[in-house]
């Protein structure tokens, strides 16, 4: 039997996926505080910026060491240059971007769910697909990625975005490796929905999140990169299609920033939920950013934001051991 949290998110998954989540009323941003260590990582006064809107459905935020946000919109099918005050330019065209990174190089790596591949954005706009497939298998709808302290790329691969009308060949959920030399491994199969995920600053532990099971799990991580000893971290429950656990990152102290009902939850490196930064739009992803790495930029729904923190983000493009 299904416990009740976890029926609330099969409930919402089976409805849409993130993309398709109609455009409610816009809520009033707060800042809701669950204990005193939250207002250590932000000001009780910060406000926050509507950096820009008319979006279909944002994602994928990376900030660019020139000084400007990547920007995926999953409904228009493009990735867009974002500049802090508002401007923006199309950067790439493509079926569904989603999650993106930097690689080691400092150049852009992207999820391409019509592709069904992680692709290497070149900077005339044109790209190169690294990984389509893993033992002769088209992947499902690879959903988000993040660079390794090993200078690979981890991506999840769920079926949230599988192009309708075409066939699920792997016949699971996996998260995978994919190392400089090109070769892909599958590090588990153990979660239902991969969605989100994050390194801890040290590089020993790498965050999932379940977006079907609403939940966060930490794992050990080898210096080979082979994944061990897979836990429950936390969880991101609320009420029925008020959205799940999605994209995700880290301060340099360790402390999570996860996308999940009503906007951003806030936990400490031991589980512990400090707060929650509540949106006027759902988000479904997040970059810190500037040149201070201190801002906290946000895709949620329609439009990017951004908010002031008084941490610093952990940023894997700037600190790869």
């Amino acid at each position: 039997m299904l416990t009740a949290t976890r029926t609330i998110c099969l409930t919402f998954i089976s409805v849409c996926s993130a993309f398709q989540i109609s455009k409610d009323p816009l809520r009033q941003f707060k800042l809701t505080a669950e204990s005193a260590s939250f207002w250590k990582l932000l000001d009780r006064h910060a406000a926050l910026q509507r950096v820009a809107g008319g979006f279909g459905f944002t994602e994928g935020p990376v900030w660019g060491p020139s000084g400007f946000l990547y920007v995926s919109d999953e409904e228009q099918n493009k990735i867009f240059r974002l500049y802090p005050d508002g401007r923006r330019e199309v950067f790439f065209q493509t079926g569904d971007p989603d999650g993106s990174t930097l690689d080691r190089d400092h150049e852009l790596v992207t999820t391409a769910s019509v592709l069904r591949a992680v692709v290497k954005v070149r900077q005339d706009g044109s790209y190169r697909v690294l990984a389509d497939k893993y033992d002769g298998k088209r992947f499902n709808s690879p959903n988000d990625i993040v660079l390794g302290p090993d200078g690979a790329l981890y991506f999840t691969d769920p079926t949230l975005d599988l192009v309708k009308g075409e066939q699920q060949e792997i016949p699971f959920q996996g998260v995978y490796r994919l190392g400089t030399d090109g070769t892909v491994r599958l590090l588990t199969r153990e979660l239902t929905q991969p969605n989100g995920l994050a390194f801890s600053p040290d590089g020993r532990h790498l965050y999932i999140d379940d977006s079907e099971r609403c939940d966060i799990r930490v794992y050990d991580v080898s210096a080979s990169g082979n994944l061990s000893d897979g836990r429950i971290f936390a969880t991101e429950a609320g009420e029925p299609k008020s959205d799940v656990p999605d994209g995700m990152k880290v301060d340099q102290d360790g402390n999570l920033f996860v996308t999940g009902p009503l906007g951003v939850w806030v936990w400490d490196d031991r589980g512990n939920h400090l707060g929650t930064i509540v949106m006027p739009e759902q988000p479904a992803n997040l970059a810190w950013g500037d040149a201070d790495f201190r801002t906290l930029y946000i895709t949620a729904t329609t439009s990017v934001y951004r908010i002031k923190t008084k941490t610093h983000g952990f940023v894997p493009y700037m600190h790869r051991q």
